[in-house]
């Protein structure tokens, strides 16, 4: 008899209306660039995504473009491929010289746009 009690009391709480809120979602955010999205770009797709570069060094066919937050500077190497120089390495770093986490670089940089 007890275990028909309790089967009925179970029965009936799992088929109460439920009286919790579900907690509220927050707005999906948009990705953080990685360094794979950069690979491959061209200088102009590049400067659109990240802005001006503040230094640029052209050796030969290739191409060094630094660009610089207050948190990281940021090397892309362009190379070319088939008759346009597109980013082919990525190097991220402190001020300091340290090493740092390239998207987080790529993220600040990225953001200085909006």
């Amino acid at each position: 008899m007890r275990r028909s009690v309790l089967a009925l009391i179970l029965f009936v709480s799992a088929c109460a209306p439920r009286t919790e809120t579900p907690p509220p979602q927050s707005a999906p955010s948009a990705p953080a660039p990685r360094t794979s999205q950069l690979i491959g770009l061209t200088q102009p797709q590049l400067t659109s995504l990240l802005g001006a570069p503040a230094l640029q060094i052209r050796e030969g066919t290739s191409l060094k473009l630094q660009f610089r937050a207050p948190s990281c500077v940021l090397d892309a190497y362009l190379y070319d491929a088939g008759g346009w120089n597109k980013v082919t390495y990525v190097e991220a770093r402190l001020p300091s010289g340290a090493n740092t986490d390239q998207a987080a670089c790529i993220l600040a940089l990225s953001s200085r746009r909006s």
